[in-house]
């Protein structure tokens, strides 16, 4: 009996050792196959927040002056300058919105959910007293102000086409407290600025275009068109007007259009300007998108995108994130009418030539006025 028993307890601690052993052996194999991608995501954030602490250091010191046209009349205060990376740990983890969950994107050094920021610079009234037929929102630096007067004597004069109502809009994020200023006295002086207190960085271009169609959606709904580009890029506003928009009237409900590109793969090099990770954006074809250099939408669509971006995981390609908002959505671009009409190279200058086109990157401030002025004084030598 007792030989039955000892056999008995042998037996059990065997399977209590096996039973441990192959626990042991599964959780190895799950840390092994989880910490090598969870070592490269915190190498990604590490990364990133070196070279943002880098660009910080001399920004988080002072307050910047910045005028807010949400509070009464004339009314200035300091707003404290608040960096969209103060909490690196938010990133980590999902924000809820209005009720809806906002992911926020492993690039998060640079990101934060897009809802957070408030305008320190606005121009609320432009659109009480009519309601124009085109918003020209245009990307711009706060180092860049020969590029916005180049713009404002040529394309971007709102009184380019007799009879239209034109709306242009340069968009910023926050810099040091000498750059605001300056962009402070220069709203004063045109009142064409917009501006949010995020990190006006490259990497951020996202935020300020999503800023922009905030814009249209809440001060100005009724906008037939709307245009975003940069201020690298000439636009033929009075080609875009004539031979795109006017044809379209009333305009179509969800209209998008640009230099359209088709089955995008991301970049996958780290030292490409246009670096996506895996862990970032894992498919390896970005949906139909529309170059950033400039695309053209029905003011309507504003509203429609800037919902989807409370529910879109943040990447700050920004054509890319557009798309991805409208493919959350369920809308399709489309094609312009012609391939020559938005383009994201140089196009060699003749007059001839633009007129008939509407975009042409990579345009210096000299060249906008050279090419402007060279276009409107060869008008009618072109034939139609």
């Amino acid at each position: 009996m007792t030989h039955y028993r000892r056999y008995f307890l042998i037996s059990w601690r065997c399977s209590l050792m096996s039973i441990f052993l192959i626990g042991s052996i599964c959780f190895l194999g799950i840390y092994l196959f989880f910490i090598p991608k969870t070592f490269n995501y915190f190498v990604v954030l590490a990364k990133i927040k070196v070279k943002e602490n880098t660009d910080l250091s001399s920004m988080k010191r002072s307050a910047f002056p910045a005028k807010e046209y949400d509070k009464p009349a004339t009314a200035k205060k300091n707003i404290s300058f608040r960096s969209n990376v103060s909490s690196f740990k938010q990133f980590l983890l999902n924000r809820k919105v209005e009720g809806l969950t906002v992911n926020a994107a492993p690039f998060a050094s640079e990101l934060n959910p897009i809802q957070s920021f408030r305008f320190v610079i606005n121009e609320r009234d432009i659109c009480n007293e009519i309601t124009p037929f085109l918003i020209l929102l245009i990307a711009t630096k706060a180092d860049e102000k020969q590029h916005r007067e180049a713009i404002r004597k040529t394309w971007g004069n709102e009184s380019v086409v007799p009879g239209i109502k034109v709306v242009r809009l340069f968009m910023l994020g926050a810099n040091d407290k000498e750059q605001n200023e300056a962009l402070l006295r220069e709203s004063n002086q045109y009142h064409d600025i917009i501006q949010q207190d995020f990190l006006d960085t490259y990497k951020n271009l996202t935020l300020k275009t999503i800023m922009g169609l905030k814009w249209v959606t809440t001060y100005c709904g009724g906008a037939n068109f709307v245009m975003k580009t940069d201020t690298d890029v000439f636009v033929n506003t009075e080609y875009l007007i004539q031979r795109l928009l006017k044809p379209l009237m009333p305009p179509s409900q969800y209209y998008f259009t640009g230099y359209l590109i088709r089955n995008g793969q991301p970049h996958r090099n780290n030292e490409s300007k246009w670096y996506m990770p895996k862990e970032v954006y894992s498919a390896e074809r970005y949906p139909d998108f529309c170059s950033g250099t400039g695309y053209v939408l029905s003011g309507t669509l504003a509203a429609k995108i800037v919902k989807a971006s409370l529910k879109v995981k943040y990447i700050y390609l920004e054509d890319i994130y557009v798309a991805l908002c409208l493919e959350q959505e369920g809308i399709n671009m489309v094609p312009p009418p012609e391939n020559y009409l938005f383009n994201v190279y140089k196009v060699p200058f003749s007059p001839c030539t633009y007129s008939r086109l509407i975009t042409s990157h990579g345009i210096n401030p000299d060249e906008q006025i050279t090419y402007w002025e060279t276009l409107q004084s060869n008008k009618y030598v072109c034939s139609k």
